[in-house]
């Protein structure tokens, strides 16, 4: 598997640390979050994509993901008013844009909270707001990837099963589903059949370690997770693709060194 850094944990740092660090310590790309200061969307398209791309071509690190910041802050395209909606879709195709001009294989789209919507209308939402992206993505011949989320943050989409069905029912050749591995340990499931589930739609992993309980990430060894059984599990799914190795703010406050632990603990687990 090709291994990414989230720049996400980076964000009190300039975005040049992140993607030294992911040179210096053997990541093979980055997965840019699309937040403030580093690469909110409106920022990129103003005046930030070419301070991005020129981090790209310094440190020979390719942007493979780029995954905006949405879902609530202030961003969250299955809860609120149809102003609020038609303001959050319009920022997520902003986001497609920059998605496209930094060259990126991807732009990652996670699956909102409704607000505890009856569910015949939040799958409506659903259904609309992705048949709209995936119309935009098309027409700037770009890829997205959808996320599902832990019960704690969607109330939407929570398996890869669930999300197989909403990719068979908008039918786009551009859209394609991932699995981040924390989802199903809080669902009690396991990582490697969630991948089978969505087949030739599996198109990118999320990887850390997990409680059990929370959606909180964790360095591998800090929760539950057999890290050497989960990963033979997901080779042995002929899954062969990217894997980033999501640390979120849980490490906000010594990100170079978690980024560093998790790339050596992870190739650790494939000697074994």
């Amino acid at each position: 598997m090709k291994y990414g850094l989230f720049t996400c944990p980076y964000q009190r740092l300039p975005l040049e640390k992140a993607f030294a660090d992911a040179a210096a310590f053997g990541y093979d790309y980055i997965e840019l979050w699309g937040g403030r200061p580093h690469a909110y969307a409106p920022d990129l398209l103003r005046d930030g994509i070419n301070g991005v791309m020129r981090l790209i071509d310094q440190f020979e690190i390719p942007v493979d993901v780029y995954t905006p910041e949405h879902n609530a802050y202030p961003f969250n395209y299955m809860i609120g008013s149809e102003s609020q909606w038609e303001d959050s879709m319009a920022y997520l195709k902003s986001a497609l844009s920059c998605g496209k001009a930094l060259n990126a294989q991807f732009t990652l789209i996670s699956v909102g909270h409704s607000g505890f919507a009856p569910p015949s209308k939040r799958r409506l939402r659903l259904i609309k707001s992705l048949k709209i992206l995936s119309e935009e993505a098309q027409r700037l011949n770009h890829q997205i990837v959808i996320e599902p989320l832990t019960p704690m943050e969607s109330d939407c989409c929570n398996t890869t099963n669930e999300l197989a069905e909403v990719l068979d029912e908008i039918d786009s050749p551009i859209l394609f589903g991932m699995c981040d591995v924390v989802v199903p340990f809080v669902m009690g499931r396991n990582p490697a059949d969630e991948v089978r589930d969505l087949n030739s739609r599996m198109a990118h992993l999320h990887i850390a370690d997990s409680d059990g309980l929370s959606e909180t990430h964790f360095l591998p060894g800090d929760g539950i997770a057999d890290f050497s059984t989960m990963i033979k599990g997901l080779r042995e799914t002929g899954y062969d693709g990217r894997a980033t190795l999501e640390l979120v703010t849980h490490y906000i406050d010594r990100p170079s060194s978690a980024a560093e632990i998790i790339i050596r603990r992870i190739k650790e687990t494939e000697q074994i």
